[in-house]
């Protein structure tokens, strides 16, 4: 896979860096409120500019703080973005014209061997051309007057990446076939606040990549992440997503919150695998059933994993405990892998890691015509449906219609009379007799169109 350039966006809070970085990647990736700070880890998109292809970086609002208060560690993680990157793009306010922490962040860029390519941002009409002729003197050359709200400036913003990005850019690929065994796993990480969400994403990839702390609700934005684990078959691709930590909808009623409860739920969507976090010092909550439950619902493929684990008390009963009640609490799917981890010591990482993949094996799982309705002759056999009224219903054939995740086609005549206890009865039994475990299962029913019903 080759490597993009990438392009970190960086200046004082609330001066458009997100909303910026969303025009850039085409989406609305990036959180985005009128208060500032409401960026806090790095957030990372591809982006496509007239032709020049990168990986753009949204980086928290840099602010002279204590490095061991939380916008002291955001700075860190701004300092970090701008030491990887190939260019930064420094954004301030045109309409706010240069403030004492421009300047600040303007000693700290010319220090830095990374190139800088100044944005003036707001700078439409007439109010930001003050800002304008102010930046020329902060020693970057000729700011870029550009407006991330309306689009304006994107020539220019081309003309002064493209020294820079023009002879780093990539040679073209062949698509991934995304069902291949070998395409990156798309592994989302959900779970209540203070769960460990963001430190096991750090143990994970051995740096300091998430913001992390004794403050609930840290996270905000839902982080994706590319990474190379390192498996007992060789190295394999994974796409780690964090995710903001979802509270019971009851008590969310902060508009930010709510905007991070979405965007996690957005990535649960977009994942293949989600690892639903629990905290072992705290056991399984209504609030860890019900994400499941939502995780489940959207035909993701799940694995719990009870984090903590080195400081949990009676492990043994604990664990049992949690098994227990997750087979009772998740009836439509039993057996949902759960694994003990440390996102402090790193314990169970590479279990946990092993159980996505052989999981999202599962949810890609296609069975054969044959063998499919050989098994379902012998399943009906076994326990035919019942005749309701006296009825006779009649069960022809079983499909697999899809994948990811699996979904089958029932064919027969009153199936709309068919009893949810015998489809459930014909759902575990694929799950337990043809390879996918605890990977959620659709059933579709449908009756041949009679020719005389009209």
């Amino acid at each position: 896979m080759s490597r993009l350039p990438t392009v970190a966006i960086v200046g004082r809070p609330n001066v458009g860096k997100s909303t910026l970085f969303n025009r850039l990647v085409g989406k609305k990736l990036a959180l985005v409120d009128d208060r500032p700070g409401v960026t806090r880890d790095r957030r990372e998109g591809d982006a496509h500019l007239l032709g020049l292809e990168f990986r753009v970086i949204d980086t928290a609002g840099y602010e002279d703080e204590d490095p061991n208060t939380l916008p002291g560690r955001m700075r860190q993680q701004t300092q970090a973005a701008v030491d990887a990157a190939d260019v930064a793009l420094f954004v301030i306010d045109a309409r706010a014209g240069v403030v004492p922490l421009d300047e600040e962040i303007a000693r700290w860029l010319r220090g830095s061997d990374t190139p800088i390519v100044l944005m003036a941002n707001k700078a439409e009409g007439r109010a930001g051309e003050g800002g304008l002729y102010e930046a020329m003197a902060l020693g970057f050359g000729d700011p870029v007057a550009f407006s991330a709200e309306h689009g304006e400036g994107l020539v220019e913003l081309f003309e002064g990446l493209r020294p820079h990005l023009e002879p780093l850019q990539p040679e073209e690929e062949e698509p991934v076939d995304i069902e291949s065994p070998d395409a990156p796993l798309k592994l989302a990480i959900v779970g209540r606040p203070n769960a460990g969400k963001s430190t096991l994403v750090n143990r994970i990839l051995g740096e300091d990549r998430m913001i992390t702390g004794p403050e609930a609700g840290i996270t905000r934005d839902s982080i994706a992440i590319d990474w190379t684990w390192e498996g007992p078959d060789g190295a394999r691709q994974v796409r780690l997503i964090d995710t903001a930590g979802m509270r019971k909808r009851a008590k969310v009623q902060d508009k930010l919150e709510k905007l991070s409860v979405a965007d996690a739920l957005h990535a649960v969507d977009f994942a293949e695998v989600v690892v639903l976090l629990l905290d072992a010092t705290l056991g399984l909550e209504a609030q860890d059933l019900r994400i499941a439950d939502r995780v489940l619902e959207e035909g993701r493929a799940l694995v719990i994993a009870l984090n903590k684990w080195d400081v949990a008390e009676n492990a043994s009963s604990l664990f049992n405990g949690v098994k227990k009640a997750l087979d009772e609490g998740l009836a439509q799917v039993k057996g949902v892998p759960l694994l003990a981890v440390s996102a402090a010591t790193g314990k169970g990482i590479d279990q946990l890691i092993g159980a996505a993949f052989e999981t999202r094996a599962a949810w890609s799982h296609r069975v054969g015509t044959g063998e499919l309705n050989r098994w379902f002759e012998r399943a009906i056999e076994a326990n035919p449906p019942p005749a309701p009224g006296g009825k006779r219903i009649k069960l022809r054939y079983l499909t697999q219609a899809k994948t990811r995740p699996p979904g089958f086609v029932l064919f027969g005549t009153r199936v709309d009379e068919l009893p949810m206890s015998y489809q459930r009865y014909l759902i575990n039994g694929i799950r337990r007799d043809l390879g996918f475990g605890a990977v959620p299962v659709r059933l579709t029913l449908r009756a041949p169109k009679n020719p005389f019903g009209k």
